[in-house]
């Protein structure tokens, strides 16, 4: 994308029963498809290429932030070398960046569009073409617990912490099926976000489906910049943005024969004194 483009973006549509929406993790072994009781709808948005102005997108401000640093592991095929070679370097750049004391990185995901074929196991995963918000308030804290000793989550509970996405293209730049964010002081947080449950084998988790809103403000950055979007911040008393929306889509600007989308999302607590 070189320019501004008026492009579908899927929304979220709550179950017309009024029943708890869901997803169950574990899906249907025949189509690998997953199972739910929510639907989606379709509406055209404005998406703003936001180059030149990167500036102007802080983590504080709009949930999420563009940075020009290049990685230094760079092949990205094997997860033992990622944790071993990427996790310190990442871990060392959202330091860095934010002034946080304490990251801990509990996944990551390669996602490498692949038409026609099924998003039905962990090294098969595609972008999600629907706007979401990866955990709710709730959902973070569980998060804690789940991957900090509990001699430990409780001191950390009681400071500042956040869940961050550090989100990268791999191999070329990510010109087909892009990542767009959605600038935070756009949503409407009691009106636009709608609790998801996650249904996995062994427990639960939850995340955010995102309502149509035509005030969405919707960004993207071409090319390989990485970008940090916020999933969860503690703080909620309104100073600060509390979570980034956001959503692969078509770009209707993609070069013909623009390679299919390679990319990788780190995801981490991050932890402040």
């Amino acid at each position: 994308m070189t320019s501004d483009a008026i492009t579908t973006l899927n929304y979220f549509v709550a179950p017309s029963d009024g029943s708890r929406p869901y997803t169950d993790i574990s899906g249907n072994n025949a189509t690998g498809k997953l199972i739910h009781n929510w639907g989606e709808d379709s509406h055209d948005m404005q998406v703003e290429d936001v180059r030149g102005k990167e500036e102007l997108y802080k983590l504080d401000n709009a949930g999420f932030q563009y940075g020009r640093e290049a990685p230094k592991h760079t092949s990205f095929l094997n997860d033992d070398e990622i944790e071993r070679e990427y996790y310190p370097e990442s871990i060392d750049l959202i330091k860095r960046v934010t002034g946080a004391t304490k990251v801990v990185i509990f996944d990551h995901t390669i996602r490498r569009r692949r038409p026609g074929e099924s998003d039905d196991n962990p090294q098969k995963r595609q972008p999600v073409s629907r706007a979401h918000v990866d955990q709710t308030p709730a959902a973070s804290i569980a998060r804690v617990h789940r991957h900090l000793p509990p001699t430990e989550a409780p001191s950390l509970l009681r400071r500042r912490f956040q869940i961050i996405n550090l989100w990268r293209p791999i191999s070329h730049a990510a010109v087909d099926w892009p990542l767009a964010l959605c600038d935070f002081r756009s949503v409407d947080f009691e009106k636009d976000l709608m609790p998801v449950a996650l249904i996995y084998p062994d427990r639960e988790g939850e995340t955010f489906g995102v309502r149509y809103n035509p005030n969405h403000r919707v960004e993207i950055l071409e090319g390989n910049d990485p970008r940090r979007g916020l999933s969860a911040d503690s703080i909620q008393d309104g100073s600060v943005a509390r979570l980034t929306p956001h959503t692969a889509f078509q770009d209707p600007n993609t070069p013909e024969g623009a390679p299919p989308r390679e990319s990788i999302e780190v995801r981490t607590l991050v932890f402040y004194d």
